[in-house]
Protein backbone atom coordinates (compact mmCIF):
# COMPACT_ATOMS: atom_id res chain seq x y z
CA UNK A 1 0.00 0.00 0.00
CA UNK A 2 1.39 3.36 -1.00
CA UNK A 3 0.27 6.58 0.65
CA UNK A 4 0.38 9.36 -1.96
CA UNK A 5 -2.14 11.92 -0.74
CA UNK A 6 0.05 14.55 0.89
CA UNK A 7 0.08 18.20 -0.10
CA UNK A 8 3.87 18.66 -0.10
CA UNK A 9 3.55 21.84 1.99
CA UNK A 10 7.19 21.87 3.09
CA UNK A 11 8.15 21.67 -0.59
CA UNK A 12 5.95 24.60 -1.58
CA UNK A 13 3.03 22.41 -2.66
CA UNK A 14 5.11 20.22 -4.96
CA UNK A 15 3.54 16.89 -5.92
CA UNK A 16 6.12 14.72 -4.14
CA UNK A 17 5.02 11.40 -5.71
CA UNK A 18 5.64 12.97 -9.13
CA UNK A 19 9.21 14.05 -8.33
CA UNK A 20 11.79 12.32 -10.50
CA UNK A 21 14.87 10.93 -8.76
CA UNK A 22 17.27 8.70 -10.65
CA UNK A 23 15.08 8.77 -13.77
CA UNK A 24 11.96 7.46 -12.01
CA UNK A 25 9.09 9.16 -10.19
CA UNK A 26 8.97 8.52 -6.48
CA UNK A 27 5.52 6.96 -6.92
CA UNK A 28 6.79 4.54 -9.58
CA UNK A 29 9.76 3.72 -7.34
CA UNK A 30 7.39 2.73 -4.49
CA UNK A 31 5.09 0.79 -6.83
CA UNK A 32 8.09 -1.07 -8.29
CA UNK A 33 9.36 -1.92 -4.80
CA UNK A 34 6.03 -3.46 -3.81
CA UNK A 35 5.51 -5.19 -7.15
CA UNK A 36 9.08 -6.50 -7.24
CA UNK A 37 8.65 -8.00 -3.78
CA UNK A 38 5.69 -10.03 -5.04
CA UNK A 39 2.74 -7.97 -3.78
CA UNK A 40 -0.57 -9.67 -4.56
CA UNK A 41 -2.08 -6.19 -5.02
CA UNK A 42 -0.67 -2.68 -4.99
CA UNK A 43 -3.07 -0.05 -3.64
CA UNK A 44 -2.28 3.65 -3.90
CA UNK A 45 -4.20 6.06 -1.66
CA UNK A 46 -4.16 9.50 -3.24
CA UNK A 47 -5.09 11.37 -6.39
CA UNK A 48 -4.76 9.36 -9.60
CA UNK A 49 -1.51 9.77 -11.47
CA UNK A 50 0.15 7.90 -14.29
CA UNK A 51 2.07 4.83 -13.12
CA UNK A 52 4.27 2.45 -15.06
CA UNK A 53 2.51 -0.53 -13.43
CA UNK A 54 -1.25 -0.92 -12.96
CA UNK A 55 -2.43 -0.27 -9.39
CA UNK A 56 -5.68 -0.06 -7.47
CA UNK A 57 -6.56 3.55 -6.68
CA UNK A 58 -8.43 4.85 -3.65
CA UNK A 59 -8.75 8.16 -1.82
CA UNK A 60 -8.63 8.99 1.83
CA UNK A 61 -11.81 10.36 3.35
CA UNK A 62 -11.82 13.29 3.20
CA UNK A 63 -9.29 13.85 0.40
CA UNK A 64 -6.24 15.33 2.10
CA UNK A 65 -7.34 13.76 5.41
CA UNK A 66 -3.85 12.59 6.26
CA UNK A 67 -1.82 9.40 6.21
CA UNK A 68 -3.93 7.47 8.71
CA UNK A 69 -7.04 8.21 6.63
CA UNK A 70 -5.11 7.03 3.57
CA UNK A 71 -4.12 3.82 5.33
CA UNK A 72 -7.74 3.19 6.30
CA UNK A 73 -8.89 3.76 2.71
CA UNK A 74 -6.12 1.53 1.39
CA UNK A 75 -7.15 -1.36 3.62
CA UNK A 76 -10.77 -0.98 2.48
CA UNK A 77 -9.65 -1.13 -1.17
CA UNK A 78 -7.88 -4.48 -0.86
CA UNK A 79 -9.34 -7.16 -3.12
CA UNK A 80 -7.23 -9.82 -1.45
CA UNK A 81 -7.16 -10.90 2.19
CA UNK A 82 -3.45 -10.84 3.08
CA UNK A 83 -1.98 -11.73 6.44
CA UNK A 84 0.25 -8.67 6.20
CA UNK A 85 0.51 -5.39 4.33
CA UNK A 86 3.50 -3.21 3.59
CA UNK A 87 2.88 0.52 3.87
CA UNK A 88 5.13 2.89 1.96
CA UNK A 89 5.10 6.66 1.66
CA UNK A 90 5.27 7.97 -1.91
CA UNK A 91 8.30 10.17 -1.18
CA UNK A 92 11.01 7.57 -0.61
CA UNK A 93 14.02 7.91 -2.92
CA UNK A 94 15.70 4.63 -1.86
CA UNK A 95 12.82 2.23 -1.33
CA UNK A 96 13.39 -1.14 -3.00
CA UNK A 97 11.89 -4.58 -3.33
CA UNK A 98 14.78 -5.89 -1.21
CA UNK A 99 13.78 -3.54 1.62
CA UNK A 100 10.12 -4.59 1.31
CA UNK A 101 11.22 -8.24 1.50
CA UNK A 102 13.31 -7.56 4.61
CA UNK A 103 10.35 -5.86 6.29
CA UNK A 104 8.08 -8.82 5.59
CA UNK A 105 10.74 -11.30 6.69
CA UNK A 106 10.98 -9.49 10.03
CA UNK A 107 7.36 -10.18 10.94
CA UNK A 108 7.76 -12.83 13.64
CA UNK A 109 4.96 -14.42 15.66
CA UNK A 110 5.52 -12.03 18.58
CA UNK A 111 5.58 -8.89 16.38
CA UNK A 112 2.66 -6.91 14.91
CA UNK A 113 4.78 -4.62 12.75
CA UNK A 114 8.31 -4.08 11.48
CA UNK A 115 9.30 -0.48 10.73
CA UNK A 116 12.49 1.02 9.39
CA UNK A 117 14.48 3.10 11.86
CA UNK A 118 17.23 5.58 11.03
CA UNK A 119 20.52 6.17 12.87
CA UNK A 120 18.92 8.83 15.09
CA UNK A 121 16.30 6.33 16.32
CA UNK A 122 13.41 7.77 14.27
CA UNK A 123 10.94 4.95 13.61
CA UNK A 124 9.34 5.41 10.17
CA UNK A 125 5.78 3.97 10.25
CA UNK A 126 5.43 4.74 6.52
CA UNK A 127 8.16 2.27 5.65
CA UNK A 128 6.79 -0.72 7.50
CA UNK A 129 5.11 -4.11 7.31
CA UNK A 130 2.02 -4.72 9.43
CA UNK A 131 0.06 -7.85 10.32
CA UNK A 132 -3.49 -7.17 9.16
CA UNK A 133 -5.49 -8.17 12.25
CA UNK A 134 -3.43 -6.21 14.82
CA UNK A 135 -3.38 -3.27 12.39
CA UNK A 136 -7.16 -3.28 12.07
CA UNK A 137 -7.51 -3.49 15.87
CA UNK A 138 -5.13 -0.55 16.32
CA UNK A 139 -7.05 1.48 13.74
CA UNK A 140 -10.30 0.75 15.57
CA UNK A 141 -8.72 1.86 18.86
CA UNK A 142 -7.50 5.13 17.32
CA UNK A 143 -10.97 5.98 16.05
CA UNK A 144 -11.55 8.66 13.43
CA UNK A 145 -8.42 8.60 11.23
CA UNK A 146 -8.85 12.08 9.73
CA UNK A 147 -5.84 14.32 10.28
CA UNK A 148 -4.22 11.74 12.55
CA UNK A 149 -0.62 10.60 12.09
CA UNK A 150 0.21 6.95 11.42
CA UNK A 151 2.47 7.17 14.48
CA UNK A 152 -0.76 7.02 16.55
CA UNK A 153 -0.80 3.29 15.79
CA UNK A 154 2.67 2.48 17.09
CA UNK A 155 1.76 2.57 20.80
CA UNK A 156 -0.96 -0.01 20.12
CA UNK A 157 1.29 -2.48 18.29
CA UNK A 158 4.29 -4.65 19.10
CA UNK A 159 6.82 -3.04 16.75
CA UNK A 160 10.22 -4.39 15.78
CA UNK A 161 12.64 -2.11 13.98
CA UNK A 162 14.88 -2.60 10.98
CA UNK A 163 17.86 -0.22 10.84
CA UNK A 164 18.20 1.34 7.37
CA UNK A 165 19.17 5.01 7.00
CA UNK A 166 18.59 5.09 3.24
CA UNK A 167 15.29 3.22 3.52
CA UNK A 168 14.05 5.66 6.16
CA UNK A 169 14.98 8.72 4.10
CA UNK A 170 12.12 10.68 2.62
CA UNK A 171 11.86 13.93 0.71
CA UNK A 172 10.07 16.63 2.68
CA UNK A 173 12.12 19.78 2.09
CA UNK A 174 14.14 21.40 -0.72
CA UNK A 175 17.29 20.28 1.13
CA UNK A 176 16.09 16.66 1.12
CA UNK A 177 15.41 16.88 -2.61
CA UNK A 178 18.85 18.38 -3.31
CA UNK A 179 20.46 15.47 -1.44
CA UNK A 180 18.92 12.95 -3.83
CA UNK A 181 19.27 14.91 -7.07
CA UNK A 182 22.84 15.37 -8.29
Amino acid sequence: MILAGGAGRRLGGTDKPGLVVGGQTLLDRAVAAADGAGAAQVVVAGPRRDTSTPVTWTREDPPGGGPLAGLTAGLAALDVAPDAVVVLAADLPRVSSALVGRLLAGLAQNVDAVAVVDASGWVQPLVAAYRIEPLRAALDAVGDPRDRPVRALLDRLRVATLPDDDGAADIDTPGDLARWRP
